[in-house]
Protein backbone atom coordinates (compact mmCIF):
# COMPACT_ATOMS: atom_id res chain seq x y z
CA UNK A 1 0.00 0.00 0.00
CA UNK A 2 3.10 2.36 0.52
CA UNK A 3 4.33 1.72 -3.05
CA UNK A 4 1.44 3.26 -4.83
CA UNK A 5 1.03 6.59 -2.45
CA UNK A 6 4.87 6.83 -2.97
CA UNK A 7 5.12 6.79 -6.49
CA UNK A 8 1.67 9.50 -6.22
CA UNK A 9 3.30 11.70 -4.38
CA UNK A 10 6.72 11.69 -6.11
CA UNK A 11 4.48 12.17 -9.36
CA UNK A 12 2.42 15.21 -8.05
CA UNK A 13 5.39 17.25 -8.46
CA UNK A 14 7.14 16.25 -11.52
CA UNK A 15 3.62 16.71 -12.79
CA UNK A 16 3.84 20.40 -12.10
CA UNK A 17 7.55 21.10 -12.87
CA UNK A 18 6.18 19.37 -16.53
CA UNK A 19 3.13 22.17 -16.75
CA UNK A 20 5.49 24.93 -15.74
CA UNK A 21 8.42 24.01 -18.15
CA UNK A 22 6.54 23.11 -21.05
CA UNK A 23 5.65 26.62 -22.47
CA UNK A 24 8.85 27.58 -22.19
CA UNK A 25 10.54 25.34 -23.98
CA UNK A 26 7.55 25.09 -26.67
CA UNK A 27 7.86 28.86 -27.15
CA UNK A 28 10.61 29.90 -28.85
CA UNK A 29 9.76 33.45 -29.22
CA UNK A 30 11.70 35.87 -26.81
CA UNK A 31 8.82 37.41 -24.02
CA UNK A 32 8.02 41.09 -24.27
CA UNK A 33 8.38 41.37 -21.22
CA UNK A 34 11.67 41.69 -21.43
CA UNK A 35 11.71 44.88 -23.12
CA UNK A 36 10.97 48.33 -20.88
CA UNK A 37 8.96 51.44 -22.18
CA UNK A 38 11.90 53.23 -21.09
CA UNK A 39 14.52 51.67 -23.10
CA UNK A 40 16.01 53.40 -26.28
CA UNK A 41 17.34 51.08 -29.08
CA UNK A 42 19.25 51.83 -31.83
CA UNK A 43 20.10 49.57 -34.43
CA UNK A 44 22.37 49.49 -37.51
CA UNK A 45 23.16 46.61 -39.78
CA UNK A 46 25.48 46.97 -42.86
CA UNK A 47 25.91 43.55 -45.46
CA UNK A 48 28.70 43.78 -47.92
CA UNK A 49 28.60 41.32 -50.85
CA UNK A 50 32.36 41.43 -51.36
CA UNK A 51 34.68 39.90 -53.96
CA UNK A 52 38.23 39.57 -53.93
CA UNK A 53 40.17 41.18 -56.99
CA UNK A 54 43.90 40.36 -57.17
CA UNK A 55 46.12 43.07 -58.21
CA UNK A 56 48.82 41.31 -59.05
CA UNK A 57 50.98 41.41 -55.87
CA UNK A 58 48.26 42.11 -53.46
CA UNK A 59 44.76 41.10 -53.50
CA UNK A 60 41.54 43.93 -52.52
CA UNK A 61 38.15 43.41 -51.21
CA UNK A 62 35.71 44.91 -53.29
CA UNK A 63 32.23 45.91 -52.38
CA UNK A 64 29.92 44.60 -55.47
CA UNK A 65 26.53 45.84 -52.90
CA UNK A 66 25.76 47.10 -50.04
CA UNK A 67 22.72 47.60 -47.61
CA UNK A 68 22.55 49.47 -44.76
CA UNK A 69 19.33 49.41 -42.15
CA UNK A 70 18.78 51.34 -39.53
CA UNK A 71 16.14 51.46 -36.63
CA UNK A 72 15.43 53.85 -34.39
CA UNK A 73 13.35 53.20 -31.19
CA UNK A 74 10.69 55.28 -32.41
CA UNK A 75 9.80 52.87 -35.45
CA UNK A 76 11.46 54.60 -38.35
CA UNK A 77 13.22 51.90 -40.33
CA UNK A 78 15.61 53.02 -43.04
CA UNK A 79 16.86 51.23 -45.89
CA UNK A 80 19.55 52.35 -48.15
CA UNK A 81 20.76 49.75 -50.73
CA UNK A 82 23.95 50.73 -53.22
CA UNK A 83 25.94 49.43 -55.75
CA UNK A 84 28.78 50.91 -58.07
CA UNK A 85 27.97 52.47 -60.43
CA UNK A 86 24.56 53.33 -59.88
CA UNK A 87 22.36 55.80 -57.40
CA UNK A 88 21.92 54.48 -54.50
CA UNK A 89 18.14 53.35 -53.32
CA UNK A 90 16.71 54.28 -50.29
CA UNK A 91 13.36 53.43 -48.62
CA UNK A 92 12.03 54.66 -45.16
CA UNK A 93 8.88 53.59 -43.44
CA UNK A 94 7.80 53.25 -39.45
CA UNK A 95 7.06 49.93 -38.53
CA UNK A 96 4.68 49.46 -35.54
CA UNK A 97 6.05 49.41 -32.04
CA UNK A 98 5.58 45.83 -31.07
CA UNK A 99 8.29 44.97 -33.86
CA UNK A 100 10.72 47.89 -32.19
CA UNK A 101 9.70 45.83 -28.58
CA UNK A 102 10.49 42.55 -29.85
CA UNK A 103 14.34 43.31 -31.23
CA UNK A 104 14.37 45.34 -28.09
CA UNK A 105 13.66 42.36 -25.78
CA UNK A 106 15.79 39.94 -27.89
CA UNK A 107 18.90 41.95 -27.55
CA UNK A 108 17.86 42.17 -23.81
CA UNK A 109 16.99 38.94 -23.06
CA UNK A 110 19.41 36.88 -24.89
CA UNK A 111 22.73 39.13 -23.88
CA UNK A 112 23.92 40.19 -26.77
CA UNK A 113 25.28 43.40 -25.46
CA UNK A 114 27.83 41.03 -23.75
CA UNK A 115 28.95 38.82 -26.49
CA UNK A 116 32.92 39.04 -25.66
CA UNK A 117 33.40 38.64 -29.55
CA UNK A 118 33.67 42.01 -31.54
CA UNK A 119 35.16 40.57 -34.74
CA UNK A 120 35.16 37.22 -37.15
CA UNK A 121 37.29 37.45 -39.97
CA UNK A 122 36.79 35.37 -43.21
CA UNK A 123 39.64 32.62 -44.52
CA UNK A 124 41.59 34.01 -47.01
CA UNK A 125 40.79 31.34 -49.84
CA UNK A 126 37.21 33.21 -49.70
CA UNK A 127 37.28 35.35 -53.24
CA UNK A 128 33.18 36.03 -52.97
CA UNK A 129 31.48 36.22 -49.82
CA UNK A 130 28.89 38.60 -47.68
CA UNK A 131 30.07 40.47 -44.70
CA UNK A 132 27.96 41.53 -41.75
CA UNK A 133 28.25 44.91 -39.40
CA UNK A 134 26.23 45.18 -37.02
CA UNK A 135 26.14 48.05 -34.17
CA UNK A 136 23.41 48.11 -31.33
CA UNK A 137 23.02 51.02 -28.79
CA UNK A 138 20.43 49.56 -26.10
CA UNK A 139 20.63 52.62 -23.55
CA UNK A 140 23.60 54.51 -24.04
CA UNK A 141 25.82 50.99 -24.30
CA UNK A 142 26.80 50.22 -27.50
CA UNK A 143 28.03 46.52 -28.89
CA UNK A 144 29.45 46.51 -32.66
CA UNK A 145 30.01 43.33 -33.94
CA UNK A 146 31.36 42.28 -37.69
CA UNK A 147 31.44 38.68 -39.10
CA UNK A 148 31.27 36.64 -42.88
CA UNK A 149 28.69 34.49 -43.59
CA UNK A 150 29.23 31.13 -41.72
CA UNK A 151 30.60 29.50 -45.02
CA UNK A 152 33.42 31.92 -46.01
CA UNK A 153 34.90 31.18 -42.05
CA UNK A 154 36.07 28.35 -40.27
CA UNK A 155 35.23 29.54 -37.00
CA UNK A 156 31.88 29.18 -35.14
CA UNK A 157 29.32 32.37 -35.12
CA UNK A 158 27.26 32.05 -32.32
CA UNK A 159 23.86 31.05 -33.09
CA UNK A 160 22.67 34.69 -30.58
CA UNK A 161 24.04 36.77 -33.66
CA UNK A 162 22.98 34.38 -36.73
CA UNK A 163 19.42 34.76 -34.80
CA UNK A 164 19.50 39.22 -34.53
CA UNK A 165 20.74 38.78 -38.45
CA UNK A 166 17.65 36.64 -39.55
CA UNK A 167 15.62 39.17 -37.95
CA UNK A 168 17.01 41.96 -39.35
CA UNK A 169 16.78 39.94 -42.57
CA UNK A 170 13.13 39.50 -42.49
CA UNK A 171 12.54 43.38 -41.46
CA UNK A 172 14.88 44.14 -44.82
CA UNK A 173 12.26 41.98 -46.96
CA UNK A 174 9.58 43.86 -44.70
CA UNK A 175 10.65 47.30 -46.26
CA UNK A 176 11.55 45.99 -49.87
CA UNK A 177 8.28 45.08 -50.11
CA UNK A 178 6.71 47.71 -48.60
Amino acid sequence: MAKPILIIGVSIPIIFAALIAAPMILNPQVPFSAANADDKITIELIKYDLKKISLGVTDRLTPQKSEILTVSDDGVVKYTLSMPDSAPLEKTLTIPKGNVTKLTALVKETGFMQLPIDSISADESQTEFTKFSLKVTLNGKTKHIQWPEQNATSVFIPPLVSNVESELDRLIEYTIQN
